[in-house]
């Protein structure tokens, strides 16, 4: 055969209002999400396999890292989440392969971009042979990579945004099945939340695993009941009527008042940094701002500001005179793309 490359690239997600309610432990939620630019993107270089040659090459290219694969004899030693889609993908045996993968958005940066690595790196290993996953199915699978086989703590919603893109209104019905209806707007409407979200990077990493083992504790045995599970559901509802209509004083009070149970549920959810960044983001007549993802003592939030383009620049400018990084985003229509 001749050498062929393969492209696959996802979205991420922000602005998850009713996360949380999208767990196990939860048992049933509703979740409100945008999928956005900056996607994953995946790259694999296909060969003939000779004997002299390593089956499969991965090259993470955000960390400078290249090592060698056996699909033959798989262990979870480097990247495990990445491991574990090459471990439950069939592999044709009679080619090897280079995979490059790259993310412009930062490791950590609660966007759910490990779930945009899995979901654009089974789609693209699901095109090597025939058939193919649903995005349903594909969502479905990587989200069993992070909760089957490495055993973490993850809700659903991340690698349902990946998988299908837009904006999406997400109905677990008992966990983790769940059914998602694509939130349908104006080009109006998009293109002005588009104008008036920012995401803002405090500079420094979380584990969303590590912070969900907290809440679940202090949540006890009756967390499907919890009145913060409850209102967190509601609020997912009440985000998207708002957007519906292009209500955008009434989306940001909803991201508001979704942030607020964060810090409900656990103290340590909403940290310093993102307390001085709400904190400023009140000088400058913005709407609304969401913890994305866990929260926790990294990561980003999502700010929803008064469309005032000017004062939205002065405030990203105020911020990063504070240390902290705006990254550059655009609201995603498609979600899992392979080519």
């Amino acid at each position: 055969m001749q050498k062929t490359v393969l492209n696959a690239v996802a979205p991420i997600r922000i602005c998850d209002i009713g996360g949380w309610t999208d767990t196990w432990f939860a048992g049933h939620g509703n979740v409100f999400n945008i999928a956005v630019y900056p996607y994953v993107e995946i790259q694999i270089h296909i060969n003939e396999f000779s004997d002299t040659q390593s089956r499969i090459t991965i090259n993470l290219e955000n960390f400078g890292d290249t090592y060698d694969v056996n699909p033959d004899a798989i262990s979870y030693d480097k990247h495990p989440l990445i491991e574990a889609a090459i471990d439950v993908m069939e592999i044709p045996k009679d080619v090897a392969f280079r995979i490059n993968i790259y993310s412009a958005a930062p490791p950590g940066a609660s966007t759910g971009t490990s779930a945009a690595v899995s979901v654009a790196l089974i789609g693209a290993l699901d095109s090597l042979t025939s058939g193919r996953l649903t995005p349903h199915e594909a969502a479905m699978l990587a989200h069993s990579l992070e909760t089957e086989k490495l055993g973490l703590q993850c809700g659903i919603q991340d690698q349902i945004c990946s998988a299908f893109g837009g904006i999406n209104f997400i109905q677990m019905h008992s966990f983790p099945h769940a059914s998602v209806s694509s939130i349908q707007i104006s080009n109006t409407i998009w293109w002005e939340l588009e104008k008036r979200l920012a995401v803002v990077y405090i500079g420094a990493p979380h584990s969303s695993s590590e912070v969900h083992k907290k809440v679940i504790a202090d949540l006890g045995q009756d967390a499907s009941d919890d009145g913060r599970m409850i209102e967190l559901r509601q609020l997912a509802i009440n985000a998207k009527n708002a957007l519906f209509i292009g209500d955008f004083t009434e989306l940001g009070e909803t991201m508001n008042a979704n942030t607020e149970v964060q810090r409900q549920l656990h103290k340590e959810l909403v940290c310093g940094a993102f307390e001085e960044i709400i904190s400023i983001c009140g000088d400058f007549n913005v709407l609304g701002c969401k913890v994305n993802g866990a929260g926790g003592d990294g990561g980003s939030l999502t700010i929803l500001t008064d469309g005032d383009s000017a004062q939205k620049r002065k405030l990203l400018n105020e911020l990063a005179g504070r240390g902290y990084e705006s990254l550059a985003i655009y609201l995603s229509r498609f979600g899992l793309r392979v080519w």
